[in-house]
């Protein structure tokens, strides 16, 4: 399929000399050959009748960038397990499109299924129920009864009850009703079917920030399928929004019902007054685990205590992501309490466990008990913590005690397995250095999962435990290849066929005294290069096969985040445009212990660029990078320190290109949905006290000092600014002031902006757009 000419922007038609025309469009079919990939979101195994056969659907997303969306096909498939220990997968000829489906879940048996459809904002939600063989029931929700389902990951919760009778869901809750005007003014008790009236705005409400905005409060529902009834849970505190609902196992001793969900409340910083602070990404918002009574059961002899939902886990920050034992016996969550007290947006996360009451009534003095605890420095080569952001829907082996979870450890994604009895952790996935691993199902005490490399796009695997060895630990499992009908160009396997990778340990420069040992460690990168770079460390003194290639540096954002080694479709464009490519993950970064990690809040500008700097001299030195050919690209964070490195460094690069950039901290620090962020990184965790909507005189400049714009005087590099007009968290007037001030100095800049776009600038044509013009822009200055 060739790249669509409506891909091209309209500007560059007009002002393109021939060469630059043909530069686009040779970069845009071979970024089309990337584009086409599809990858695989989810999937579900379901046990069939017959022996050891099972089977599976996948939901795979595609991207279609003419209707500037993403498609959702399902693709099913049967697996069968032979004697021989291999696995046979028998796929269906095409994928289903689901059009206008927002999730789909199936129901515990797997005999039912329910299809959400949420339609465009402000028509009736849809909800079907599906059977084996037809659509048993389907259901339209006005807007007076909620709004659309939340699908979104974060918020997101639907459970079935184990006897599939009824459905819990997370929904926006209905606007309150505004003032009507006619032209006589205010007209009181009016109806929507009157004629010449108009509705007022009504009172201004906060919403949870970037990519919620519109959306006030997420509430909770609960669907009688038998009836198609639907009922709002009452007893939740009108302050808390919640998410991620579960039914509490049923008690042979009472016919109430339970719902377990996640709360989080609008009654943020020191004061505790109503704000709702941006979400997104943002695991130091304080949570907890609530329990309360469901509807569509008969009272009998509940007390009306009961009817309030109650906080049981009053003695952790946070707490999200429950799950129930197999037995109903315990209940499992996450914690990101290192977050929360540190005020860090993201940090190394904890498992925990409690005693779910034998009489199945909840109540908040529920012993909590930890399972897998913070990891404050890891041993070399050690485990360093968990850093997950989900667990699967069942995620248990059949022993009844063994979680398999995906994580971050280093520069890689493992597959982990945690026996929440014995509180013991151990890897499953193969240690294979720059490669990453995600858990994407279980069939019974198989795992389906994924496998990729900067290198090596998406495979699926089937792991397999070999019951002769005693510990569920890597070398107890069999990983199968998986054929799919899921395949790329025989062009990109060619490009990608010539690059290697490697991981390099980065040793910290001037360490002091006074930084902790997990800080002195060497922190971690990722070296992405072509067969006539050498990458081999042990070589140093060797000669490279011939003359450096390009480099970029990659900073990914956060700056608690982490650049891991799984398959980019964007960074295989780059390499294949022939550039070697360097992801570093200065220490801040996730997946090596606590206090890496906590390093870096009130030094953000100065350590961060150190690192970044010190990866770069590190590569030069062993030969690997030609020191005239060095770009650098960043988004968010990344792009934070883009700027700052073009300022601080300004003779080291030859181009640069921002994502949504954080230029200004006192700027931002006024606009953003996230502005504790800015105190937090800024002056560290004291950052988090400091916190205030009217910054003083001193604090500004403090966060102006903080800022690339601070050193904006000495910048010459070639900057390509790329910008979200709807981005909440860094909003467009940080990178358009940055980029301004450049132009007035005479910088060569390029601006382009995204008019429906928010902070990720992952719509499909807007994605497209933007990688097509780094690689241009690239490719213009290293030469």
């Amino acid at each position: 399929m060739e790249p669509p000419a409506a891909v091209l922007p309209k500007e560059m038609t007009h002002s393109m000399d021939a060469t630059t025309e043909e530069e686009y469009a040779s970069q845009a079919k071979l970024l089309q050959e990337f584009t086409n990939l599809s990858t695989i979101k989810k999937a579900w195994t379901f046990k069939c009748n017959s022996g050891n056969s099972s089977q599976i659907m996948f939901s795979i997303s595609q991207c279609n960038l003419i209707g500037n969306k993403r498609k959702t096909n399902i693709l099913s498939a049967f697996i069968s397990n032979e004697s021989n220990h291999s696995v046979s997968f028998q796929w269906s000829p095409f994928p289903i499109e689901m059009t206008g489906v927002s999730t789909i879940v199936p129901s515990p048996s797997g005999l039912k299924l329910l299809v959400v459809k949420n339609g465009e904002t402000g028509s009736p939600v849809l909800l079907e129920i599906w059977g084996p063989s037809q659509l048993l029931k389907e259901i339209p929700i006005p807007q007076s009864v909620h709004g659309s389902i939340y699908t979104d990951g974060w918020f997101e919760g639907i459970s079935w009850n184990s006897d599939e009778t009824l459905i819990a869901y997370v929904a926006e809750e209905p606007s309150p009703p505004k003032p009507t005007f006619d032209g006589s003014g205010y007209k009181k008790g009016a109806s929507d079917k009157d004629c010449g009236i108009w509705k007022g705005q009504g009172d201004w409400e906060e919403d949870w920030g970037e990519t919620y905005s519109g959306k006030r409060k997420p509430a909770l529902f609960v669907l009688n399928i038998n009836s198609g009834v639907i009922r709002a849970v009452e007893g939740i505190e009108e302050s808390v929004s919640v998410g991620q609902v579960v039914w509490a196992p049923s008690s042979s001793t009472s016919s109430q019902k339970y719902l377990v969900f996640v709360g989080w409340s609008s009654k943020n910083g020191p004061q505790q007054v109503p704000r709702k602070l941006g979400i997104k990404y943002c695991y130091n918002r304080p949570c907890a685990l609530y329990a309360v009574s469901a509807p569509f059961h008969e009272l009998g002899n509940v007390t009306v205590d009961l009817a309030t939902a109650i906080n049981l886990t009053q003695g952790i920050s946070s707490a999200f992501i429950p799950r129930f034992s197999p037995d109903g016996k315990l209940l499992v969550f996450l914690s990101a309490k290192s977050a929360v007290d540190s005020g860090a947006h993201c940090a190394t996360d904890s498992l925990h466990k409690m005693d779910w009451p034998t009489d199945g009534k909840p109540h908040p003095d529920l012993s909590i008990v930890d399972v897998v605890p913070v990891v404050m420095c890891p041993e070399d080569g050690g485990f360093p913590g968990l850093y997950i952001s989900s667990f699967l829907d069942q995620p248990w082996l059949s022993d009844g005690c063994t979680m398999i979870l995906s994580s971050t450890w280093g520069c890689n994604e493992v597959i982990l397995a945690v026996d929440v009895i014995r509180c013991r952790i151990s890897q499953i996935s193969p240690s294979v250095s720059a490669s990453s691993w995600n858990v994407l199902a279980l069939d019974g005490d198989n795992i389906l999962a994924v496998s990729s490399s900067p290198i090596d796009p998406p495979q699926i695997k089937y792991g397999c435990f070999q019951e002769q060895k005693q510990s569920i630990s890597s070398v107890g499992w069999n990983w199968l290849d998986v054929s799919s009908p899921l395949s790329y160009s025989e062009k990109a396997k060619s490009l990608l066929s010539s690059l290697h990778r490697s991981i390099m340990k980065i040793p910290v420069k001037s360490a002091s005294e006074n930084l902790s040992n997990g800080a002195r460690k060497p922190f971690e990168s990722i070296f992405v290069s072509h067969s006539n770079s050498q990458t081999d460390e042990s070589c140093k003194d060797s000669q490279r096969n011939g003359p450096c290639n390009p480099l970029i540096l990659i900073l990914h954002g956060g700056p608690h985040s982490v650049s891991v080694s799984s398959y980019s479709k964007s960074l295989a464009f780059l390499s294949a445009l022939g550039f070697n490519l360097l992801l570093v993950n200065y220490r801040g970064s996730l997946g090596f212990g606590e206090e890496a990690l906590q390093s870096l809040p009130g030094k953000v500008g100065s350590q961060d660029v150190g690192d970044v700097l010190a990866a770069l001299d590190y590569v030069i030195e062993r030969g690997l990078a030609d020191p005239s050919k060095v770009a650098v690209l960043g988004g968010s964070h990344g792009g934070f320190l883009t700027t700052h490195l073009i300022g601080q460094a300004p003779d080291r690069f030859v181009a640069a290109c921002v994502r949504n950039p954080v230029c200004n901290l006192s700027l931002m620090v006024g606009t953003t949905d996230i502005p504790d962020w800015c105190y937090v990184e800024a002056y560290g965790n004291k950052g988090k006290t400091f916190f205030t909507e009217a910054p003083s005189m001193e604090h500004l400049s403090v966060l102006y000092s903080k800022s690339p714009i601070s050193h904006l005087s000495k910048v010459k590099t070639p900057t390509l600014f790329l910008l979200g007009a709807q981005d909440l968290r860094v909003p467009v007037s940080n990178g358009l002031q940055y980029a301004r001030a450049l132009k007035e100095k005479g910088v060569e800049v390029k601006v382009i902006v995204f008019p429906n776009d928010v902070h990720a600038i992952e719509r499909p044509q807007s994605d497209f757009e933007s990688f097509l013009n780094i690689g241009v822009w690239f490719k213009k200055y290293c030469k």
